[in-house]
């Protein structure tokens, strides 16, 4: 059995609090964006993620369930026709939330909840090649070592450059201790 959040809850009881969230994930699927409490909108994200993930496997064990959380049937239906095809390719991160300043009246911190509308960005071929190409570099002087010496000679390598390390940190060292 799940363990209760500690602290206090947003509505009073774990009913309030599950109603409160139920009615906040409807009012997002059904316009895309709402404007609440910092907390609320922490709290919220989850069930939200949780119920775009079964929207997305699209069965009817799937759809009941959600139909437990968010009662009102057309915005299943949103939710299962439009929302999760739009998420199809997105493994994941559904929401975002933009924190918008505090609230005129009470001072409470207030946040923007809104589905990502924009497309999954795909991985940079550049960014993968840089970081090959360093560790290419830094491994060739290692492979010719290897090739023309023998492996005793790599174990006294090891020791020699640990001590060419010490006397790059010995003046840095000595700076310190003249100040």
């Amino acid at each position: 059995m799940p363990k209760p959040s500690k602290g206090a809850r947003l509505g009073g009881s774990p009913a309030h609090e599950r109603l409160i969230l139920a009615n906040l994930a409807t009012d997002l699927f059904r316009h895309g964006r709402i404007r609440t409490t910092v907390t609320k909108a922490k709290r919220l994200r989850p069930l939200a993620e949780r119920l775009i993930t079964k929207a997305k496997k699209g069965d009817i064990h799937n759809r009941r369930q959600v139909l437990t959380v968010v009662k009102d049937k057309g915005v299943v239906h949103h939710l299962f026709t439009e929302i999760a095809t739009t998420f199809a390719e997105r493994p994941g991160g559904y929401t975002r939330i933009t924190k918008i300043g505090a609230r005129k009246g009470d001072n409470a911190p207030m946040a923007v909840i809104e589905l990502v509308t924009e497309p999954l960005k795909s991985v940079s071929v550049s960014r993968t090649e840089a970081p090959a190409a360093k560790t290419e570099e830094s491994a060739a002087p290692a492979a010719e070592v290897e090739e023309t010496e023998a492996p005793a000679a790599e174990a006294k390598e090891a020791p020699a450059a640990e001590s060419a390390e010490a006397p790059a940190e010995a003046p840095a060292e000595a700076k310190k201790d003249e100040a």
